[in-house]
């Protein structure tokens, strides 16, 4: 059962190798995302995410005050203010009746956070944001794996929903990895592009 992990060390290959790219198709396939990209960690998903998104000083990113300390970081690191809309008892997750009357002429995007194994209410989510023309960021970073169920019968991952999820794979998450990692899924193409060449080169330059 150690013959991959042994691989790679045996290898070296630890950054960008085969068996990370082997992983980014094999989590594409069992996500349904159109691209998976690899990165760091957790943390640098959801920096990437709002780097590709082009979030910066002046903006509004709309998230919940019940999570890891990263969701809102990234928001600070950008420049951007973090804007807080209360979680539902029942579940933790964002209340998305109180996401709308959060929203301002500087609101740049959404981070809902699934946690527990449970997704946020996407599907009104979604509507808001479409209607306001926000781009979704889906921190599920503690809930890969999770499903949703539209009122249509269709059913979706966490981080599969919005304009692009987000994941950790530290050891203590539910899918872990031997040391620390994380990875962008999505399924616009100019958006995946821009998020592997933040993850490879630090910048959104091609």
């Amino acid at each position: 059962r150690y013959t991959a992990i042994q691989r790679v060390l045996d290898s070296a290959e630890f950054i960008q190798g085969s068996s990370v790219s082997e992983f980014e198709e094999s989590l594409s396939e069992y996500t349904g995302s159109k691209h998976v990209i690899s990165c760091g960690n957790g943390t640098d998903a959801l920096y990437a995410a709002l780097m590709a998104l082009g979030v910066g000083p002046g903006d509004e990113v709309i998230t919940v005050p019940f999570t890891f300390i990263s969701t809102v970081e990234v928001i600070a690191l950008t420049g951007a203010r973090p804007v807080f809309v209360d979680v539902c008892e029942e579940s933790f997750n964002m209340d998305v009746r109180q996401l709308e009357k959060a929203i301002t002429s500087k609101t740049k995007a959404i981070i809902p956070v699934h946690l527990y194994g449970q997704c946020a209410d996407m599907e009104p989510l979604l509507s808001i944001a479409k209607k306001h023309n926000i781009s979704v960021i889906e921190d599920a970073c503690q809930a890969i794996g999770a499903g949703y169920t539209f009122s249509d019968g269709t059913r979706r991952q966490a981080g599969t929903m919005g304009t692009v999820g987000c994941t950790s794979f530290f050891p203590s998450k539910n899918l872990g990895c031997y040391g620390d990692g994380g990875a962008l899924m999505t399924d616009d193409d100019l958006l995946a592009e821009k998020l592997r060449a933040i993850c490879r080169h630090g910048s959104t330059e091609r």
